[in-house]
């Protein structure tokens, strides 16, 4: 029969499930002494502390988890066995005192860890992840002192790098020889574990072997004992297998109480004695309902289940009714702790999505879009922010905790380093700047005492377009360097000035002889002005090639308002002329015909070829508007317009030729 499977033919119902209170105490104490530690960690922030995963309160104990009551036949009074409750249950582990010691320097920290390395004590998880976090903690503080420091001494915190710790190094080795020796400790505790229950089931066996000799069992009475007393000594066995184990035990206990002939009298004295200390024990459980430390309450009831299993059975018909009595108290307490972890736990969850959204937005930043200081500050500010939010928010599920501080973390990590990444080329290419400037005002003192005006203007000018495409400078350096460069320009723009200065009169009044020009034609009337006006037009433009130069920046618009007043009249002229050509060539054909015809071909070919014309000068114009830019290419296109206002001035005369053929024709 393998493990637990049938009892004298009949089906004992066995939970699979260890004892909820039992778990429920052994979760509450590891999550206390956890986020005890956590809480240091997540201060430090600067390395994580190892990953434990959250243990969750088992179910309430059902009513099938209670063993069948004994036999009628009274136990011995030196040994009442236990009836009613699980064999065996591990209680939670205190919270080390070690835990409350503060240490000063990592020296300590590292010679404490590498005490518990060398030695043969046991490691606590909690003690481990303590140090660990101490460690840290002295660390950051260091770490900040040192920084107050630098700053403190005129140093740019942009610029700030931490000095590497060494002894991290060491840290992280004797945290894994103590992971090591944990993990090895545990297998060991595992194997012992898997041979106490190996020993418990072959002493159920020798019980039951008893119990085929019913009339033997008085004799055998102190094999018995010695029996109990070898169960007694096994310690722990594995938690999945302790209820079964120890429901199995109490059966062919009692069977053998209840087998064993004994005084009647002892055995109601033992049924009473133990009734007394049960119903204490229930009325204590009761009490713990009342708790406002709900942790505390569920550790004491854990200790009350371990008392009520070492008390021997009471009379039968009492067995269930107290039985019920001490679970229905252990089912408030019990509730009550489960409320709390589903309380907290949904108050984690409620914190990892919070924590969840930082990540997120601090992931969603365009880094290469950040192209200036102002806007890598922007950001920086919303990332502290970010920060200090994040430390109002409290501890996420234990098995997100650490991997969301790690996503949080590597998210911050890659916005500082590429923010250090920036200052670092933009420093660079602020000195590269300065460099290349440095170089142009040593270029351009060299050339501040040169008389070639024309070439040196144009020397200069480049200089200053070359100064306009380098970037900014060094803050310190940006007015010293300006004003270095100016001066030498200056230096030499002053002095072309002053040489220079009798050209700049004599240009002033030659701009003053050609806006005469100007004035004289724009009084001309092409409607009233008597007589042929072209010699004046003649003249006017001899007198204007004779006129030297004009200042350059008015050069452009005097010669566009000559050029205009010129097109005006030579236009009036040109429409005048057309308009009598018209008229003689009416009158022509009126008297001699069209010459059966020719002469309408003639004008229809000349119409077609000024069209083509027209065409093609509109398109060479539409390529030269577009790309040039220079002033010579500006005077090509002035050039072409007129040309084509020309052509189409011919095409118009044309065309009225035709319809004067066209109406000569219709009139005959």
């Amino acid at each position: 029969m393998t493990d637990i499977e049938k009892v004298d033919g009949e089906n004992i119902q066995l939970p699979s499930e260890q004892n909820p209170t039992e778990v429920a105490a052994q979760a509450a104490e590891e999550n206390t002494t956890e986020n005890v530690v956590n809480e240091i960690v997540e201060e430090v922030a600067d390395t994580p502390v190892e990953n434990v995963e959250p243990e969750t309160p088992a179910p309430e104990e059902t009513a099938d988890s209670e063993p069948a009551p004994a036999a009628d036949e009274a136990p011995a009074a030196d040994e009442a066995p236990a009836d009613e409750t699980p064999a065996e249950v591990e209680m939670p582990e205190e919270v080390d005192e070690k835990l409350s010691i503060v240490y000063e320097t990592k020296e300590e920290v590292i010679a404490r860890l590498k005490e518990l390395a060398d030695g043969e004590e046991d490691v606590s998880r909690q003690e481990r992840d303590y140090l660990k976090a101490q460690f840290y903690k002295i660390h950051k503080q260091n770490s900040e002192a040192e920084y107050a420091k630098f700053v403190e001494e005129g140093g740019n915190p942009d610029d700030f790098r931490p000095t590497v710790d060494n002894d991290e190094a060491v840290l992280k080795e004797l945290i894994a020889v103590i992971n090591a020796k944990r993990a090895a400790n545990a297998e060991a505790e595992k194997e012992e574990r898997e041979a106490n229950y190996a020993k418990k089931l072959e002493i159920i066996e020798k019980i039951k072997a008893i119990l085929e000799k019913p009339d033997e069992v008085n004799r055998v009475y102190n094999d018995f004992k010695e029996l109990q007393q070898q169960w007694n000594e096994i310690k722990l066995v594995p938690q999945e297998k302790a209820t079964d184990l120890w429901k199995t035990y109490q059966h062919y206990v009692e069977q053998f109480y209840d087998t064993l002939k004994m005084n009647n009298e002892l055995r109601a004295y033992d049924f009473k004695k133990n009734l007394e200390l049960k119903t204490a024990l229930c009325e204590k459980a009761e009490a713990l309902a009342d708790m406002e430390d709900i942790v505390a309450a569920a550790r004491e009831l854990q200790r009350l289940h371990q008392e009520y299993r070492e008390i021997g059975p009471v009379e039968k018909e009492l067995r269930e009714e107290l039985w019920n009595r001490f679970k229905a108290a252990s089912t408030v307490v019990n509730k009550k702790h489960q409320e709390f972890f589903e309380a907290r736990k949904e108050q984690e969850n409620q914190n990892l999505e919070r924590k969840t959204d930082i990540c997120v937005q601090i992931e969603a930043i365009d880094i290469d879009a950040l192209k200036t200081f102002a806007e890598w500050n922007q950001k920086t500010d919303e990332v502290i922010a970010l920060q200090q939010e994040w430390k109002t928010i409290g501890f996420a599920p234990q098995k997100m905790n650490q991997k969301i501080f790690e996503r949080f973390r590597a998210a911050c990590d890659h916005f500082f380093n590429r923010k250090s990444e920036f200052i670092k080329s933009v420093h660079e290419s602020l000195n590269a700047n300065y460099q290349l400037k440095i170089e142009l005002c040593e270029q351009a003192e060299a050339l501040k005492d040169s008389t070639d005006w024309r070439k040196t203007t144009d020397a200069i000018i480049a200089l200053q377009k070359r100064w306009k495409e380098i970037g900014t400078v060094p803050k310190k350096y940006s007015d010293e360097i300006w004003k270095r460069f100016n001066a030498a320009c200056d230096a030499f723009f002053a002095a072309k000035k002053e040489a220079n200065s009798a050209v700049y009169s004599e240009q002033e009044e030659n701009l003053a002889k050609k806006q005469a020009i100007i004035d004289m034609l724009a009084a001309i009337d092409p409607e009233t002005e008597e007589g042929d006006f072209r010699p004046k037009l003649r003249q006017a433009q001899e007198d204007w090639n004779n006129i030297g130069f004009v200042p350059f920046k008015h050069k452009e618009s005097i010669y566009k308002a000559f050029r205009a007043q010129m097109d005006r009249l030579y236009g009036a002229l040109s429409e005048s002329a057309s308009k009598r050509r018209i008229s003689r060539f009416k009158s022509e054909i009126r008297e001699g015909g069209d010459g059966g015809g020719r002469l309408r071909d003639k004008l229809l070919r000349q119409r077609d070829i000024l069209t083509n014309e027209i065409k093609t000068y509109e398109n060479n114009l539409g390529f030269l508007s577009f790309s040039s830019k220079s002033k010579d290419g500006n005077a090509l296109v002035e050039e072409l317009n007129r040309k084509v206002e020309k052509l189409k001035a011919e095409l118009k005369e044309v065309k009225e030729k035709i319809k004067a053929l066209n109406e000569t024709k219709a009139e005959n």
